[in-house]
């Protein structure tokens, strides 16, 4: 395929990559936010929202049912918790209360929302946050997320994760605690044991479920499914209900697994087990963070959730409708009687929070519009690159997957001799999956004249845990075969051979280094954060993932040969393309070291390797300086290797 020549006056002939772009670097900060999860309280929508401007803040804020916006959180507070350094799951809004771990301390406030004489809320008054939780005698080591309100209000449930140091080193023990939801007081633990707990759920009126596992699993490996009658802040006649496969998101007696291959809701009690939605869909994500909620369950039983567009509503038996929407995914879904309130992703605009009707599930209502991308930066639909998902062969005569997304601008064009350079993106996890729901941190490249293809590589999720497990083993192996499938299936027709281009960020910083070092296919590359040194992350990382490569490489130490055989740095000689890295000083889960044991080798080497530290951040980039440094560093760095001018 090759690019279409302009004609008459209708576009400016321009080279690929150097197209002037209506998207900039601070359009990717100014007014930008991430939206992260929704509440429904009465008359009342709240939804959590990240702020690169304001250093990555997290804010919760209202609309009223009058339809006036207001923050909730006053200065100094944000809602974003470290528990398993991923956090998630760190407010909760319910009867004009707002429960939340406060970043800077990681302590438990409540702060209610008052409205003086029961006025319209726009006469809102917020109360000042009151600390439930006590402040430990180290700042920051008692963290907590996950909070679930028992049925009659008293009591706060949450996952507890306490650090502290002793003779034998850090310890650090997660648990499910019990407080009360309106007083200051000592939280009290009422499961233990476990190396991991989440989802602390109440069913009916007196019962408490959770998900708990043990090293070396992760949660999309192998857990176990728990109920308890609950009672005056304390638990009694506790029982596993089911183990063997990944549970996810318990609501009522309703539970996502992977029982039959694919992530799907199950009703699970102490007498019957069954697959309430089966189809060959994952209809749920890994639970790398806390709080995820890809389906509901209405009180009458009927299930809605998602597969990308296609939206499922059936009530578990005898019933069952599939509605295709405009949308690529609903997230942190809430039922509130026949309403659905979720986070909507599209292919060609900005996240929004939407509320759906069951009846008529076509029908979106938008509550909180993404930005007007046309009105506010003149970003028009001919500009927009919209994803194609691809499949291409790979090693194993086997298959791999990915999102595609064509160069595109409404003002420029290449010649038909020429093709585009290839970004290959590489999700992090690296049990994660590419999404195609538009963002402008792609449309950054493509407006440009850039390609980009997103890879789900083997050990993806949204495939199913065939695919998924396929991964086991194989870290640094098929991750890397199958992004270099990904270009050079794209190479075949679309992209420029010559001027293919891999990024990634955490581990998919590490198939970057890992493909630079063992690869000749890819011409330069950028690594975020990326894992240099495998021994090195296994012996110092947090708790969450300190097994997890158990699993994609083998056991630590026993397979400590794996380990250095995978490991970039101990290929370094083999990177002979420019490569740019950037990193962060407060990075617990790949440490500064990581990155500068590969920017110290390669340049040893003599060949050209920029290094971009920032200070303040940590895994991922929040902060909007270091957002837009970043990018446009990279965007630099690569005109330059390629000789583009721009």
């Amino acid at each position: 395929m090759t690019a279409v020549k302009p004609t008459g006056a209708m576009k400016e002939v321009g080279g690929y990559g150097s197209w002037p772009s209506p998207v900039d670097a601070s359009m990717l900060t100014s007014g930008a936010v991430g939206l992260i999860d929704v509440w429904v309280d009465g008359a009342d929508t709240y939804w959590l929202e990240s702020r690169p401007s304001e250093a990555g803040r997290l804010q919760i804020v209202r609309l009223s049912a009058d339809g006036s916006f207001s923050d909730v959180l006053p200065d100094g507070f944000s809602a974003r918790t470290s528990v398993h350094e991923y956090g998630g799951g760190a407010a909760l809004v319910a009867d004009r209360t707002v429960w939340f771990a406060n970043w800077s301390d990681q302590r438990v406030y409540r702060l209610r929302i008052e409205i003086p004489g029961d006025q319209l809320p726009s006469a809102q008054a917020v109360s000042t946050p009151v600390a439930l939780s006590s402040e430990p005698d180290v700042p920051r080591s008692v963290r907590f997320a996950d909070f679930r309100l028992s049925p009659d209000g008293r009591w706060l449930v949450a996952v507890r994760e306490t650090h502290s140091a002793g003779d034998g080193g850090p310890t650090v023990v997660n648990e499910i605690v019990v407080m009360s939801a309106d007083e200051p007081g000592e939280p009290i633990a009422i499961v233990s044991g476990a190396d991991f707990v989440s989802s602390p759920r109440f069913v009916g009126d007196g019962r408490l479920r959770w998900v708990q596992w043990d090293n070396p699993n992760m949660p999309w490996d192998s857990t176990s499914l728990f109920e308890a009658e609950f009672s005056d802040g304390a638990l009694s006649t506790v029982h596993r209900l089911a183990a063997g496969c990944s549970f996810m998101q318990p609501i009522g007696e309703t539970v996502m697994s992977d029982a039959g291959g694919y992530w799907n809701p199950w009703l699970i009690t102490s007498k019957e087990r069954r697959n309430l939605l089966a189809v060959d869909d994952d209809l749920a994500g890994p639970s790398w963070t806390f709080g995820d909620r890809d389906y509901v369950v209405t009180d009458g039983g009927t299930i809605v959730t998602t597969a990308g567009a296609t939206l499922y509503i059936t009530n578990g038996r005898d019933h069952l409708s599939r509605h295709e929407l405009a949308i690529v995914g609903l997230t942190q879904m809430v039922c509130n009687g026949h309403d659905i309130t979720a986070i909507a992703s599209y292919a060609d605009r900005e996240d929004e929070i939407v509320r759906l009707t069951i009846d008529r599930p076509e029908r979106l209502t938008i509550l909180r519009p993404g930005r007007d991308l046309q009105a506010t930066f003149g970003l028009t639909p001919p500009a927009i690159s919209v994803a194609e998902h691809i499949e291409f062969p790979t090693t194993g005569r086997q298959r791999a997957y990915g999102w595609y997304y064509p160069p595109a601008s409404a003002t420029h064009a290449a010649l038909s001799t020429e093709r585009p350079p290839l970004v290959v993106m590489i999700h992090g996890g690296p049990t994660s999956a590419a999404r195609p729901g538009f963002t402008l941190a792609k449309q950054f490249w493509t407006s440009r004249g850039f390609a980009v293809v997103d890879v789900d590589y083997r050990g993806s999720t949204g495939y199913g845990r065939t695919f998924r497990r396929l991964l086991n083993g194989q870290w640094g192996i098929v991750d890397v075969d199958d992004c270099c499938a990904a270009a050079s299936y794209l190479a075949i027709d679309r992209v420029d051979p010559e001027r293919l281009v891999i990024r990634g960020g955490s581990a998919g910083g590490f198939t970057v280094l890992a493909v630079l070092s063992e690869r000749n296919v890819f011409k330069t590359g950028a690594s975020y954060f990326g894992v240099a040194d495998l021994a090195a992350l296994a012996a110092d990382t947090h708790k969450f993932e300190a097994r997890y490569l158990d699993s994609m490489i083998g056991p630590w130490p026993g397979d400590a040969a794996v380990y250095a055989a995978r490991s970039p740095i101990n290929h370094v000689d083999g990177i002979d393309v420019p490569l740019i890295v950037f990193q962060g000083e407060d990075d617990m889960v790949v440490p500064q070291n990581q990155s500068e044991m590969i920017v110290q080798a390669v340049r040893k080497n003599g060949v050209r390797c920029d290094y971009h530290l920032y200070a303040g951040e940590g895994h991922g980039f929040r902060r909007a300086d270091t957002i837009i440094d970043s990018i446009e560093a990279e965007l630099s760095f690569y005109r330059a290797v390629f000789g583009i001018n721009g």
